[in-house]
This record gives structure tokens, C-alpha cells and sequence, in this order.
């Protein structure tokens, strides 16, 4: 056998044409496989996101511009008419999306940052530590979240800061219950253990061991955690605590327009007003759950039967 001649291998042949696929490869071939409900959430989401970043471009007018005419029908100079006293409900429900969902997702981060934080830290330690954070959650899960973010809204007023610092320490509970709960199934692995023997930091091990391995149910749990966040910042602004005047939330947007109801049988264009920026709100919270319900089968490995 001469010297330029090799010794023929399958293994070789195969491992020669076998490429590892780029993040975006793996990207394009998920979204390939998503069902139709996931594509509706997907686009759903991005416009309702490129709304929000380019409020100021799209609004025809100022968020908090006012005209000298209070309940103006629908069509002309304004689409959807104008509220009780003569802004433009079009221009607001657009500059709505920036506020009440930049506040949301503000406060959804920053709950995830303070529950997932505490929770993976009350799993790795496991003593005394643990018992005291599961406990101090125990107690705020056992007061109604509505009528605790009321009473603290009251106490400490109703601005964006405190909007989002409450909401998100409230909602900070069901994250560490949840972050809590799958690090405690990881933190007993033999990798882990190895890393703390090995004298690795406990912020290392967080981030190098732990954490990589509970992502899929996080980021389920961070898009069902943004829409409870979200209805209750609605909830808030409709019972006049959340986001104050003139900055536009849907929610108050909804409070505002609800006497037009009562002329339904006048005007019907007029009844429906208040009811845009309640779909909205519904549009937004159903395009959420249908990407959380595809990345919540994907990730668990189940197979389709059709």
C-alpha cells in the first residue's frame, strides 16, 4: 500500500460531513416546527413590542394632547374618537402599550432577579437559611397580593418606582416557590457536589451549574409571571392606584371610557371604545400563554401524535 493511500473508515466519513449547527440554524429549525398558535403569540408579541419602542412615531398625536372636543366620534381627525376630556383615545392606546407594558416587564425582571436570586440561594444552602426565606414567603403568599399592592400603593403613593418595585417584591414569592423547587432536584447532583468540594463560590456554582439547568421552566414561568404582572398593573391603574394621569395605561384608559357603555343604543362605535383597550389587554395576555404552552412542550420532550 502505497503512502498516500489511507485506511477507509464510516466513523471517519460520517464524523468528516458531520457540522455543528450555529445557534441560529438550531433557532430557524424550532421555529419551523412550531404549531400555528405559537407563530399567532410570536407576531402578536413583536408588533405589540415595535409599538411600544416607536410610540412617538406612529401616535398621530401627544399622549396627554387635548382637543376642544370631549367624546368625538369615531373617524376624521381621530380613529377612535376622543375620551372625556378630548384626547385622542387612538394616540393614548398606542402610547398605553409603552407604558403598561415597559412597567410590566420592568417589574417581571426585577422579580425574577429578587425570587430567583433567593431562591436558588435558599436551595444551595439548605439550613437555617432556608427555612427562614421559605417562611417569610409563606407569610406574604398568605395575604391577597390586589388588596396588599392596594394598601402599600396608598402608603407609599402611586409612582412608576414604587408601581414597580411593590409589584415586583410581591410577585417575587411565586418565583422563589417555583426557582426554589427545581434548583433542590439539581443542588443534590454530583456535579454540584463536585464543584463544592472543588471550593467553588457559591455564586459560581449559581450561575455554572444550577442555573443552566432550570432555565426551560423559568422562562415559561417569566412569560406567564409578565402576564399576571401586566393584568395587575391594568387592575391597579382601573382602580386608580397604578399608573397616575396623564401618562396612559390601558387599564385606566378602560375606567375612564366605561360610562360611554350606557350609549350603546345611541352610538355603538362610542360603547365599544372602552372595550378596545380591554382587548388589548385579553389580545396581548392570549398571544403570551400560546408561546409559553409551545416552549413549555418543546422543552419537556413530548412528541406530537399527529
Amino acid at each position: 500500500m502505497s503512502d498516500t493511500e489511507q485506511t477507509y473508515s464510516a466513523a471517519g466519513e460520517v464524523g468528516a460531513l458531520r457540522e455543528r449547527r450555529t445557534r441560529w440554524q438550531m433557532a430557524k429549525i424550532e421555529l419551523s416546527k412550531a404549531p400555528w398558535s405559537a407563530w399567532f403569540g410570536m407576531i402578536v408579541i413583536a408588533i405589540y413590542f415595535i409599538v411600544a419602542i416607536f410610540a412617538p412615531l406612529i401616535a398621530p398625536y401627544g399622549e396627554a394632547q387635548v382637543f376642544p372636543a370631549p367624546f368625538a366620534p369615531w373617524g376624521g381627525e381621530h380613529i377612535f374618537g376622543t375620551d372625556q376630556i378630548g384626547r385622542d383615545v387612538f394616540s393614548r392606546l398606542i402610547y398605553g402599550a409603552r407604558n403598561t407594558m415597559g412597567i410590566a416587564l420592568a417589574a417581571t425582571l426585577l422579580s425574577f432577579l429578587i425570587g430567583g436570586g433567593l431562591g436558588l440561594v435558599a436551595a444551595i444552602s439548605g439550613n437555617w437559611l432556608d427555612q427562614l426565606l421559605s417562611r417569610g414567603v409563606d407569610i406574604l403568599m398568605a395575604i391577597p397580593s390586589l388588596i396588599f399592592a392596594l394598601m402599600l400603593l396608598t402608603i407609599f403613593g402611586s409612582s412608576v418606582f414604587s408601581l414597580i418595585c411593590i409589584i415586583a417584591v410581591l410577585d417575587s414569592t411565586r418565583v422563589f416557590r417555583l426557582t426554589r423547587s427545581v434548583a433542590v432536584s439539581v443542588v443534590v447532583m454530583d456535579y454540584v457536589e463536585a464543584a463544592k468540594l472543588r471550593g467553588e463560590k457559591l455564586g459560581w456554582i449559581m450561575r455554572r451549574e444550577i442555573l443552566p439547568n432550570i432555565m426551560p421552566p423559568l422562562i415559561a414561568e417569566f412569560g406567564l409571571r409578565f402576564c399576571f404582572v401586566f393584568l395587575t398593573i391594568a387592575a391597579l391603574s382601573f382602580l386608580g392606584l397604578g399608573i397616575q394621569p396623564p401618562t396612559a395605561d390601558w387599564g385606566s384608559m378602560v375606567r375612564d371610557n366605561a360610562s360611554m357603555i350606557q350609549f350603546a343604543k345611541y352610538d355603538l362605535t362610542a360603547a365599544l371604545t372602552p372595550m378596545i383597550p380591554a382587548g388589548a389587554i385579553a389580545l396581548l395576555t392570549v398571544a403570551v400563554n400560546f408561546v409559553v404552552d409551545w416552549f413549555l412542550h418543546k422543552s419537556s420532550g413530548l412528541k406530537d401524535d399527529h
